[in-house]
């Protein structure tokens, strides 16, 4: 039996290159590098080299048949179909090119599946999602800070080069990481990038391969393992819409319709309707989310965002095109097989088309029905985010299948109400919407990530401000999701300053603040205070799976109630920094029987009178209470 660790190893062999003076074909490289048994009936394997316009291709196992071959591209690359006969056994597949010009080989290393067990679990409302840089959280091995490939790609001085964290920093730090009470980490992409300044991860140039700097697929695989023995989980940063400029795709791309558009000719995503179009002024702008909503508006007024090259500058893959589609689904399927991981953040989900993601979401869940997607849309608005919503159909009759999305306008409002003074009941307005999503529970809740400015550094914040976006974020309906290092309020304005080393990620640091004694006083605050927070959360199960009541709303303050059949837990935002006393009723609600009222955070106070309730709450505090 081959395991996948070591059928990657024998993979890796595979790419010699036959150096030859005529034109006999040469092969270079193979994706997938390896498959599994019985995992599915076919594999479409791409082989990318020279002269590959093969006239046969033949494999050496019994139920391993070769059902289509296709030369593309003056013969730089050959697709090859797989038939995976039933009765297939493990080993080492040999297969036979012949051309005109002459014979070559590739092997594809093929294993039996391993136990699934504490694998692809998914992920619930009671975890919580740590959302981490790898570049830029611990430098767990120097010896790849410079790759070989890379020269002059790692300087910490410089914002947008490599800094040298890696995938073994983040294992060293597991327990820093359970010790908080996180349950999940999701790491921006870890494949291999191409450019110098391409530490983010965005910039594909092998969807096969982990990025150097980071380390290895061995250390990917590691990593997760060490994650699962600590009862943690891990969600993977995919990215089935682009590549980087420097993808050697780009160039010569396996299939004339492999992108929409190409280096010269192509469309922008960014493009935006016209703000007259919807009946505003012309200088103001509708972007196109709005537009591939709205069931009336034809495909030319939202075409450049899911045809469009991102930021008019990384290819953007042709969904469309079958052979790119069962391409993208099966390195999903890699990743997950070779490592284990429990879900996938999918990036700029509306810019790939609908159709593609209710077919790759299918194919996903024939083999991991558990496994979590959560979906990026970008958006303030619940109603264009709520379009992209797995388990409906909307007007195009499509289900995209993904689990869940980001919750965007929860992030916007929260960011508003506690930064620039907005009404506390815009949070409720919010959640009135809920009813647009299918699965409200389950939305992924943030108040920062790797694309916006830090919230410690963003206009209006403050120690006591960052507590409340924390404790809001943690007692909210959804899955919440903390960026790294926000924690201990590290500060940073907009990218690439919001993606700061995490201090103590290397040796040569003089404060460690993995360390309670390495932190300041001001650091530890904070900690503590999330630490708390996130401790409560898992004592009480109604604050992530209970149901969620408004109680009470106004200017300064909201007032919710997460419920089960086993316990209430009452939640009050004073948002402005004076102290105030209000009351409100419980009637209607499950809390109407309640007879008594303790705290479990916070430093407010609540009386309970009848059915009635006697708030007296501390400006700029969040407080919370059980209704028994």
């Amino acid at each position: 039996m081959v395991s996948s660790l070591s059928a990657y190893a024998l993979a890796a062999q595979i790419s010699r290159v036959t150096t030859s003076p005529d034109n006999s074909p040469v092969v270079t490289k193979v994706e997938p590098p390896n498959w599994w048994l019985r995992l599915t009936p076919e594999l479409l394997v791409l082989l990318s080299g020279r002269h590959l316009e093969a006239t046969s291709v033949s494999c050496n196992l019994a139920n391993l048949v070769v059902e289509r071959t296709q030369a593309t591209a003056g013969g730089n690359y050959l697709f090859v179909l797989l038939k995976l006969g039933a009765e297939l056994k493990s080993g080492t597949a040999v297969c036979r090119i012949t051309t005109p010009e002459g014979m070559t080989s590739f092997e594809l290393p093929l294993a039996t599946r391993a136990q699934t067990i504490r694998k692809f679990q998914g992920l619930t409302p009671a975890d919580v999602v740590y959302l981490i840089m790898p570049d830029r959280f611990a430098n767990g091995d120097p010896a790849n800070d410079e790759p070989a490939e890379a020269p002059g790609a790692h300087d910490r001085a410089k914002a947008r080069a490599y800094h040298g964290g890696d995938l073994r920093g983040i294992r060293e730090h597991l327990d820093y990481l359970k010790d908080l009470g996180v349950t999940t980490l999701w790491l921006t992409p870890i494949v291999k990038n191409g450019a110098t300044e391409d530490y983010h991860g965005y910039g594909a140039v092998d969807l096969y391969a982990v990025e150097p700097h980071l380390g290895t697929l061995r250390d990917y695989q590691e990593l997760v393992a060490a994650a699962h023995q600590r009862q943690m989980k891990i969600v993977f940063d995919i990215v089935p819409n682009h590549v980087g400029p420097k993808n050697p795709w780009a160039a010569k791309p396996p299939l004339p319709e492999w992108f929409h558009g190409t280096v010269q000719h192509h469309m922008n995503s960014s493009a935006p309707v016209s703000g007259s179009f919807y009946g505003q002024g012309e200088n103001q702008r509708h972007d196109l989310f709005e537009a591939l909503v709205d069931p009336h508006a034809p495909p030319r007024l939202w075409r450049n965002l899911t045809e469009g090259w991102f930021v008019d500058l990384l290819p953007d893959m042709n969904t469309e095109n079958p052979v790119v589609a069962q391409y993208l689904l099966q390195n999903a399927i890699w990743w997950a097989e070779a490592s284990g991981l429990d879900g996938f953040r999918v990036d700029t989900f509306p810019y790939v088309s609908r159709q593609f993601w209710a077919r790759w979401h299918a194919g996903l869940r024939r083999i991991y029905p558990q496994l979590t997607t959560i979906g990026e849309v970008f958006h303030p608005d619940a109603s264009v985010t709520s379009f992209f919503a797995g388990g409906q159909k909307r007007y195009d009759g499509i289900d995209t299948g993904v689990s869940t999305l980001f919750d965007y306008p929860m992030y916007f409002v929260l960011r508003d109400v506690l930064l620039n003074g907005a009404p506390a009941g815009r949070i409720a307005d919010v959640l009135r919407h809920d009813s647009l999503y299918p699965r409200p529970q389950e939305l992924v809740t943030f108040f920062g990530n790797h694309d916006v400015t830090r919230f410690a550094s963003a206009k209006g914040s403050s120690a006591a401000r960052l507590k409340l976006a924390f404790a809001l974020t943690l007692t909210l309906r959804g899955i919440p999701e903390l960026y790294y290092g926000d924690e201990i309020g590290m500060p940073g304005g907009g990218d690439p300053d919001n993606r700061r080393d995490f201090p103590g990620g290397w040796r040569e640091d003089t404060k460690n603040a993995f360390t309670e004694e390495g932190r300041t006083r001001e650091q530890q605050e904070i900690f503590a205070y999330v630490q708390a927070l996130l401790r409560l959360r898992h004592e009480h199960t109604a604050l992530s799976g209970g149901r969620l009541w408004h109680l009470f709303s106004d200017e300064a303050s909201y007032v919710f109630m997460r419920a089960t059949e086993e316990e209430r837990v009452m939640v009050i935002l004073q948002n402005s920094p004076q102290a105030r006393e209000f009351r409100f009723t419980l009637a209607d609600t499950d809390a109407q029987n309640a007879a008594r009222v303790s705290r479990l955070f916070g430093e407010a106070h609540a009386e309970l009178a009848g059915k009635e309730i006697h708030i007296r709450a501390p400006g700029e505090s969040v407080s919370i209470f059980s209704l028994e």
